[in-house]
C-alpha cells in the first residue's frame, strides 16, 4: 500500500489483512502505542517516531510557545481522589524557560487533571509518545493511598518543555520520581527519540520508586503495545545503554521475585510487569518494518502505513503522530510532526512545522467528548471556535461508515488519505526552501507564514477530503448496507467491552 497505487492492489492487501486479523485476538483495550526506527534502518537516515494516544476524550492540536517563567513558579501535578489509585496533587518548581513544542491535548482520564497529553515534538528535536506498560498486580496493589508525585503526562509535558536529547528526557523523568515520587494508574512507559537514538522509559507502579530505561539505537527497531522491556543486565547501572531507579534489582530480591543466586537473567517483563511480552500484533509490524529496513529502508510513508494499520488503529486512536527526526537540519523551525486528527486508520496525516504558530479552529478544542461538557452550555466566548467544523468528529463518522463494512470502503479510503498525504511529502521539500531563504534573508515572521500557510491550506483540504469520503460512502453505505438499529438503545458505548475497528 505504498505511493499511489492503483485501488485494484490497494483492495487486494487489504482483503489480505483483513484474513490476517481474522486469525488474531482482538485489542479492545484503551491503551497507546509507538513505534521507533533507528536512522540506520530509515530511507534517509532520519530517526522515525510515530504512534498514538488512545483514550476516551476529545483530542485537539495545540503549538505551544516558548515561555519564560517567574523565578519560584511552580507546577501542579499528580491525581486527586477520583483516580483508580487516589492521590492529592502537589507542586513541584518550574524552570526559567520552557521550550516550544506541538503536541495533541485531552481532556480525560480519570482523576487525573486536564488538560493532559501523551509528547508530541520540541523545539529541541526530542519527540515523544507515552504508552501503557501494566505492571504485575501484586506491585500495583502496593500503591500507597493516597500516592503523591507526577503522572505520565505530567513527565510528557515536562520532558517538551525541558528535554534537549531523548537521553536527558530519560534524566529528567528518572530525577523527578526519585525526588518527588509518582503517580500511576497502573504502570506506564514512554519512548523518547531525538535524531541520534532513542530511549525507552517504563514507570512501575506500587509506590516504590521503581522505574527503568533501555536505549534504542541506530540499528533498533521497537513497537511498545504494550510497554515492555525485557533481559537487562543485573550490573545495568554500569552501562551507557541502561538508567533506573537505584533499588531496581534489590527491591525484587527482597520481595522474592529474583533469586541473584539462580544465574538467571533479570526479565523485567516477567518480574516486575505483565509477563505477557511482545504482543502478535508487535511481532507483525516490528517484522514489515525490519523487512522494509532490508530493501532500501523505512521511510516517511511507511511509518504512516504502520500507525494506520487496522490490526492497532481504530476508534480508541484519538489521534496519530509521526515525528521525522532528520540528520543536519539547516534549522530547528524546520522540525515537523505530521498529525492525524483523530484515529488514523480514516484520517489523513498533515504536516506541522516548529516554525509555525496557527492551528486552524476545526482543529482545535471542541465539546465533542471533552470531560464535563455535556453538563453545560457552551459559552459566549466559545461559541465561534464551537461552531467551526470539528475535525476529529467528521472522521469519526467516517470512521464509524468505513469500519461497518471495511471489505467494501477501507480500500479506496485509504487510497485517498495515501495520496494525499504523498503529495504533502512531496510539496514538503518546496516548503522548507523557501522558508530557509526567508530566514537566512533576515525574515522569521515571513518564514513563519510559509509554514502556517501551508499547515492551513493542508487543513481546509483536508477537510474537504474528509467531506467528500463520509459524503460519497454514507451514501452507499446505507444503499449497499443498509440501516443497522442498534440491538440495545440503553447501552450508546461502552469502556471494556468490543470497540470499533476497520478488521
Amino acid at each position: 500500500m505504498k505511493g499511489t497505487s492503483g485501488i485494484k492492489g490497494t483492495r487486494g492487501a487489504m482483503l489480505g489483512l483483513f484474513a490476517l486479523a481474522a486469525l488474531l485476538p482482538a485489542t479492545n483495550a484503551v491503551a497507546s502505542y509507538g513505534i521507533y526506527v533507528g536512522k540506520n534502518l530509515t530511507a534517509d537516515g532520519s530517526v522515525l517516531l510515530g504512534g498514538t494516544g488512545e483514550e476516551v476524550s476529545s483530542h485537539w492540536l495545540e503549538i505551544v510557545p516558548r515561555r519564560d517563567h517567574e523565578q519560584g513558579a511552580t507546577i501542579i501535578v499528580g491525581v486527586d481522589d477520583r483516580a483508580t489509585y487516589p492521590g492529592e496533587l502537589s507542586e513541584i518548581p518550574q524552570v526559567d524557560q520552557t521550550a516550544k513544542f506541538i503536541t495533541m491535548e485531552y481532556s480525560d482520564y480519570e482523576g487525573f487533571p486536564p488538560p493532559l497529553t501523551n509528547g508530541g515534538l520540541n523545539e529541541h528535536g526530542v519527540a515523544a509518545r507515552d504508552i501503557w506498560s501494566p505492571s504485575r498486580a501484586s506491585l500495583a496493589a502496593m500503591t500507597p493511598e493516597p500516592q503523591t508525585g507526577p503522572n505520565y503526562s505530567d513527565l510528557s509535558r515536562i520532558v517538551m518543555e525541558r528535554a534537549r536529547t531523548a537521553r536527558e528526557a530519560v534524566e529528567i523523568i528518572g530525577a523527578l520520581m526519585d525526588e518527588y515520587g509518582y503517580s500511576t494508574y497502573g504502570g506506564n512507559s514512554h519512548l523518547f527519540a531525538d535524531k541520534d537514538e532513542g530511549w525507552l522509559v517504563i514507570n512501575f507502579a506500587g509506590g516504590q520508586g521503581l522505574w527503568i530505561a533501555e536505549r534504542l539505537g541506530p540499528d533498533d527497531i521497537r513497537m511498545s503495545y504494550p510497554g515492555y522491556l525485557g533481559e537487562i543486565p543485573v550490573d545495568f547501572q554500569k552501562s551507557d545503554d541502561y538508567m533506573g531507579s537505584d533499588n531496581f534489582i534489590s527491591f525484587a530480591v527482597e520481595q522474592g521475585w529474583y533469586d541473584p543466586d539462580s544465574g538467571e537473567p533479570f526479565n523485567v517483563n516477567e518480574i516486575y510487569g505483565n509477563g505477557e511480552g511482545r504482543s502478535e500484533g508487535v511481532r507483525i509490524i516490528e517484522a514489515r518494518a525490519q523487512q522494509k529496513a532490508g530493501q532500501g529502508g523505512v521511510t516517511l510513508r511507511d511509518m504512516m502505513d504502520y500507525v494506520r494499520d487496522p490490526l492497532i488503529a481504530g476508534d480508541p486512536a484519538g489521534y496519530g503522530q509521526v515525528a521525522q527526526l532528520r540528520q543536519d537540519l539547516a534549522h530547528p523551525d524546520l522540525r515537523v510532526l505530521w498529525v492525524a486528527p483523530t484515529g488514523s486508520v480514516t484520517a489523513p496525516f498533515v504536516p506541522y512545522w516548529m516554525g509555525g504558530t496557527e492551528v486552524l479552529p476545526e482543529f482545535g478544542k471542541h465539546r465533542y467528548l471533552t470531560k464535563g461538557e455535556a453538563t453545560r452550555f457552551v459559552t459566549p466566548d466559545f461559541s465561534i471556535q464551537e461552531a467551526s467544523q470539528f475535525a476529529g468528529r467528521l472522521f469519526k463518522r467516517l470512521m464509524y461508515y468505513t469500519c461497518d463494512a471495511p471489505e467494501r470502503f477501507l480500500p479506496e479510503v485509504t487510497e485517498a488519505l495515501t495520496a494525499f498525504e504523498n503529495a504533502s511529502i512531496a510539496d514538503s521539500g518546496n516548503i522548507e526552501a523557501r522558508a530557509l531563504a526567508l530566514i537566512n534573508a533576515g525574515h522569521p515572521a515571513m518564514a513563519t507564514g510559509v509554514f502556517n500557510d501551508y499547515s492551513n491550506e493542508r487543513s481546509e483540504e483536508a477537510l474537504e477530503l474528509g467531506e467528500a469520503l463520509l459524503g460519497s460512502i454514507e451514501a452507499r453505505h446505507r444503499l449497499l448496507e443498509g440501516y443497522r438499529e442498534p440491538k440495545d438503545w440503553r447501552t450508546i458505548s461502552t469502556r471494556s467491552g468490543a470497540n470499533v475497528f476497520c478488521r
